[in-house]
């Protein structure tokens, strides 16, 4: 079956505990709200609590490493708790209720961490997706609100060859409060060089400027060498004609020394895209190299040499395809480096060219960035200083690629935090496409609504986080 979305469990209908996430060796007051359900407990009477460690093994089987606390706490007025505690590793813990025989009556997970996580918020985004300015199917303002209403809190808009789409989409939501921020960007596809073809695929990811429009192209031929459609701020390199950028790119290959095998053409035009992506502030993402478009989409050398040479930023380890050979592969790949020594950030995309749920693979990937704010420069550096996982939504459960101490933060938060992040994200995505979409008056009464309700995600983030 594919995959549905984070389930919302009884627990979480049933109850609200907040914060979820504690920071080492700060004490920490957690509360325990009954949500309406049949009451489970006493009003008044103290029940004997465990805080299970959930890493350290049972007492009685490992007295060395095993770490159950015992404490007991009051029921409330309001049928739940209080409890205060000072957690000691980074780890998930258990809150434990026992009834008077000894047997567990419910438990509730939130996870302790380092204090380097401390302030890094967990943001969920999308880095590689298409909209009707290329070969997507809807517009850009509307992939941005199908995929808010999804509960991504960042995303790009990223179309073949054309950075301004991204643009388009950032002026329409300027002046509407919501939660969603929208990175620019473009997938760049480079020209032949005097016949010889480059086009491997680039995902210039929050660049100031665009690459793609550097020289001649189709974002060249559709809105000239205004600087205002290709730039963020209206400041990028001069227009280059298209003979003399295949000179120039002629003279890198001839300085590019390459192993037999390796064509140089193609890794000088790799060089420079990516050295473009980083003088514009940006993130260069490499998709998709076991992509089958006829066969690989670039060779496995290739691969294997940009990877050594390190001359991309993040690696799009999970992509927009669900069969085996692409993610796959790659996330084999991705380990077998990391075993070499070879330790870069991963991504994970969609590569959408359809934000509707019948798109089988509309949300398949994601990535989830820790960091202190959901903006242009915090995502790409906490990316950079490998902060990331990446998310397989493929199939009804979800997996993760990267690091290990991560990815079992991450498994908690999608499985605790973000069902209920996703609530408070579904109804702004509906009322920003009513705003795209809708008749005058529904666009005046979507846009009332989303001033009222956009503080919610902040102030969602700042009651589950004991930051």
């Amino acid at each position: 079956m594919p995959f549905s979305g984070f389930q919302m469990t009884d627990d979480l209908l049933n109850y609200d505990v907040f914060p979820k996430v504690l920071v080492k060796g700060k004490p920490a007051e957690i509360h325990i709200r009954p949500l309406g359900a049949r009451p489970v407990f006493e009003k008044g009477k103290q029940y004997k609590t465990l805080i299970c460690a959930l890493e350290c093994g049972k007492p009685y089987d490992y007295p060395a490493s095993g770490d159950f606390k015992e404490t007991c706490l009051t029921c409330d007025e309001e049928g739940g708790f209080t409890l205060r505690h000072t957690f000691e590793k980074e780890q998930m813990y258990f809150i434990r209720f026992m009834n008077d025989e000894g047997r567990r009556i419910i438990q509730f997970p939130v996870y302790c961490v380092e204090e380097d996580l401390c302030g890094r918020y967990p943001l969920r985004g999308d880095l590689h997706m298409h909209t009707i300015r290329s070969d997507g199917n809807q517009a850009p303002a509307v992939v941005c609100a199908n995929y808010r209403k999804h509960g991504l809190d960042f995303m790009v808009v990223s179309d073949h060859n054309r950075y301004y789409p991204s643009l388009e989409a950032i002026e329409f939501y300027k002046d509407v409060p919501n939660g969603l921020t929208i990175v620019p960007g473009e997938e760049v596809h480079m020209p032949d060089v005097h016949g010889k073809e480059s086009d491997f695929h680039t995902v210039n990811f929050g660049g100031e400027y665009s690459i793609n429009a550097l020289t001649d192209g189709p974002a060249i031929e559709e809105k000239g060498t205004d600087k205002k459609y290709r730039s963020l701020y209206g400041e990028c390199p001069e227009y280059m004609p298209l003979a003399e950028w295949q000179d120039k790119m002629e003279e890198l290959a001839k300085e590019e020394d390459v192993p037999e095998g390796i064509d140089p053409l193609p890794a000088a035009v790799f060089k420079w895209v990516y050295n473009e992506i980083r003088k514009a502030g940006g993130l260069g993402i490499f998709p998709h190299p076991t992509w089958i478009s006829d066969v690989y989409h670039v060779p496995e050398a290739f691969w294997t040499y940009v990877t050594e040479k390190g001359y991309f930023d993040a690696f799009e380890v999970l992509g927009g395809e669900n069969y085996y050979e692409q993610n796959g592969f790659q996330t084999q790949k991705y380990y077998e480096d990391r075993a070499k020594g070879f330790n870069y950030p991963v991504v994970g995309s969609t590569d959408s060219h359809s934000s509707n749920p019948s798109n089988r693979n509309a949300f398949v990937c994601s990535t989830l960035v820790f960091s202190p704010e959901n903006e242009r420069k915090a995502l790409i550096n906490s990316i950079k200083e490998r902060y990331s996982v990446a998310i397989d939504t493929i199939d009804e459960n979800f997996r993760l690629v990267g690091d290990y101490r991560l990815s079992k933060y991450a498994t908690f938060l999608l499985k605790y935090y973000f069902p209920l992040h996703d609530e408070v994200c579904r109804e702004e995505g509906r009322l920003m496409k009513q705003y795209a979409t809708g008749t005058a008056q529904e666009k005046e009464e979507a846009l009332e609504v989303l001033k009222l309700i956009a503080p919610r995600t902040q102030k969602h983030r700042e009651k589950y986080f004991d930051f």
